[in-house]
């Protein structure tokens, strides 16, 4: 008898352990107690306020960072990949090696597969590429790897890349956006109209896409390496730069960005954010379409450079967030020449120029903005201080996708933008912004040509000597610089506002937001 009751008192301990057990919280049952690689503060929907929509979500087409921030190493992964320090590593690609001047050997990743299930392979790669330097596509980021003459599958898991000429600058092409490998089927599905769905092999997977309010991804449990540590990430496009703050302050967003200086202070002495900053490769500039007459005569252009007053822009409008500028290089991007000497204030010397022009009493221009705060008030200073050389200037306010069409057309006289190298490699400024073949939506919207600036990038590209290379694009600069077609304003600065349980997030140096180590804690 004694036996039984004692029997009876275990069975009784053991039942109310199963009770308590199902009254607990879940937070600790096979999660962080048992399992040492899960986290229980991992999951959850990331929402980024965004100033701006992407124009489209084909990295073959998009002209814009902001844009390829939303797919890049998220839905679309390349070949390699830059690390922190800004050194090319792999991705799909295990690894790599320059047969000889114009072949370059990658071999690629095993079990991969992207977002449809389809298995990525060399195949995939060749036909990424085909699409991209098909005439018939005319995708505007072709002129970027204009240089290869084939993709050549050598057998399943290796492909070759045979250029036309030595281009040194490959693989910091192959780790941008452009490099982005998309599903056959989704090629298939989409031909040469703009991809709708994207379809990757990355972190995320596309899931909806409402233009001018929000797209949306969401975690690829299937993804080949590290998962992401959110389920969902939601862009949501919030242009009033006060409320993609407030929603950070009502938890209705954890990242808000880009932050306007204007709005800086509010968000240091907030308790429910802080602030990110990081030196991007980039720079802020003002623009000038040298066919538009009377932008189309160098005098005119070196005038307006003399008569800004860059030294209380850079404090007035952008409070020092960024370093002025003295090229359309940051001082991160190989190829920088710090020896370059941006035009001085000089009235006098302004006044000058204008009246050897034939415009001693002025004229009449319009300088195009796409609505940011801070771009509107530099175009507003501008307008002040070009009074001085009887420059009477008019400010067109626009929506940021209309902008970008209207600028990569042409139909602009002056424009306040920014480039953002997505390289860390002067080729990416310098082809693309200034070399004739790039005119339009490549990123010459200046409309500049020069032979000789041709024939130096050119030379630059197959030059596999660094220190040669730094030669050529000083040159190139320089010659630039007194054309004129631009004047540089700032070193661009990342900055976002982050909300205090957010923690991995960071912006590289290209400006691409980095997600998928963000988590919420």
């Amino acid at each position: 008898m004694k036996f039984k009751r004692e029997i009876g008192k275990i069975f009784l301990v053991l039942i109310m352990a199963i009770i308590l057990t199902g009254c607990s919280s879940n937070e600790n049952v096979g999660t962080k107690a048992n399992d040492p690689n899960k986290n229980s503060n991992e999951g959850g929907t990331l929402v980024i306020a965004r100033l701006s929509d992407a124009e489209n979500l084909d990295q073959q087409f998009m002209s814009t960072i902001n844009a390829a921030s939303v797919t890049h190493h998220k839905v679309y992964e390349g070949l390699v990949q830059r690390d922190k320090n800004n050194e090319i590593q792999p991705m799909l690609a295990e690894e790599w090696k320059q047969l000889n001047d114009t072949t370059w050997e990658f071999k690629l990743k095993h079990d991969v597969k992207f977002h449809d299930g389809t298995p990525f392979n060399a195949s995939a790669v060749k036909k990424t590429f085909d699409r991209l330097l098909d005439p018939n596509v005319a995708s505007p980021r072709a002129v970027v790897l204009k240089m290869v003459k084939e993709i050549k599958v050598i057998d399943e898991y290796t492909v070759q890349f045979i250029l036309k000429e030595p281009f040194s600058p490959l693989l910091s092409i192959l780790a941008n956006h452009e490099g982005g490998i998309i599903s056959p089927k989704t090629i298939d599905q989409y031909g040469k109209e703009i991809i709708q769905e994207p379809n990757g092999t990355g972190p995320f997977k596309f899931q909806s896409w409402s233009p001018g309010q929000e797209i949306t991804l969401v975690k690829n449990t299937d993804y080949w390496a590290d998962e992401p540590k959110v389920n969902k990430v939601v862009f949501k496009v919030v242009p009033e730069d006060s409320t993609r703050i407030s929603m950070i302050e009502t938890g209705e967003a954890h990242i808000a960005e880009p932050l306007p200086v204007a709005v800086m202070e509010q968000v240091e002495s907030s308790q429910a954010m802080d602030i990110y900053r990081s030196e991007g490769y980039g720079t802020e500039y003002i623009g000038f379409n040298v066919t538009k007459k009377p932008f189309n005569d160098v005098r005119v252009r070196k005038a307006i450079a003399h008569a800004v007053e860059m030294d209380s822009i850079i404090k007035g409008v952008f409070n020092d967030v960024g370093v002025k500028a003295n090229s359309l290089m940051g001082s991160k991007v190989f190829g920088y020449d710090e020896k370059l000497k941006a035009y001085e204030y000089n009235l006098k010397e302004a006044k000058k120029l204008m009246a050897e022009a034939g415009y001693a009493k002025g004229f009449e221009a319009t300088i195009l903005t796409m609505d940011s705060k801070e771009r509107v008030n530099l175009a507003e200073v501008l307008q002040s201080q070009l009074i001085g050389i009887g420059i009477h200037l008019k400010v067109q306010v626009m929506e940021y996708g209309s902008f970008v069409e209207k600028v990569n057309s042409g139909q602009s006289e002056m424009f306040i933008i920014s480039w953002r190298n997505a390289t860390g490699d002067a080729d990416y400024n310098q082809y693309n912004l200034f070399h004739t073949d790039s005119q339009g939506g490549a990123g010459n919207t200046f409309f500049y040509s020069n032979q000789k600036v041709d024939d130096l990038i050119n030379a630059a590209r197959k030059e596999k000597d660094e220190e040669k290379r730094k030669e050529f694009y000083a040159e190139a600069q320089e010659i630039e610089m007194n054309d004129t077609p631009y004047i540089p304003v700032r070193v661009i600065e990342n900055v976002a506002a982050v909300a205090k349980d957010v923690k991995g997030f960071s912006i590289s140096p290209s400006g691409y937001l980095e997600i998928n180590d963000v988590a919420i804690k």
